[in-house]
């Protein structure tokens, strides 16, 4: 059985940093990826790594200089390192594993996500 734990969230302020970590358990995937999602608007990407591809990765422009995913095969898990945190990272934010390979920036091309973790960035 596939589950993806997601853990690290929490409340900061601008400037600050966060570290989201996701671990997967009952199998392995090709990619693994971050997502965010505020209320009344569609999830949105935020960061993925290809195990497929040597750990390559990939970020949207809002986040690529801020923000750096790392994997750790042997323990199956992914982290989301987040520094330079603005208000507008606010979000849920939630794990997603796909079999898929490519640029997966799509939401519907995961089958399977965490359950999210709550960031909350303060002025």
């Amino acid at each position: 059985q596939v589950q993806l734990v997601e853990s690290g969230g929490g409340v900061v302020q601008a400037g600050g940093s966060l570290r989201l970590s996701c671990a997967a358990s009952g199998r392995t995937f090709n990619t693994y990826a971050w997502f965010r999602q505020v209320p009344g608007k569609e999830r949105e990407f935020v960061a993925l790594v290809r195990r497929w591809d040597g750990g390559s990765t990939s970020y949207a422009d809002s986040v690529k200089t801020r923000f750096t995913i790392s994997s750790d095969n042997a323990k199956n898990t992914v982290y989301l390192q987040m520094n330079s945190l603005r208000p507008e990272d606010t979000a849920v934010y939630y794990c997603a594993t796909s079999d898929h390979m490519g640029q997966l920036t799509a939401w519907a091309l995961y089958g399977y996500w965490g359950q999210g973790t709550q960031v909350t960035v303060s002025a």
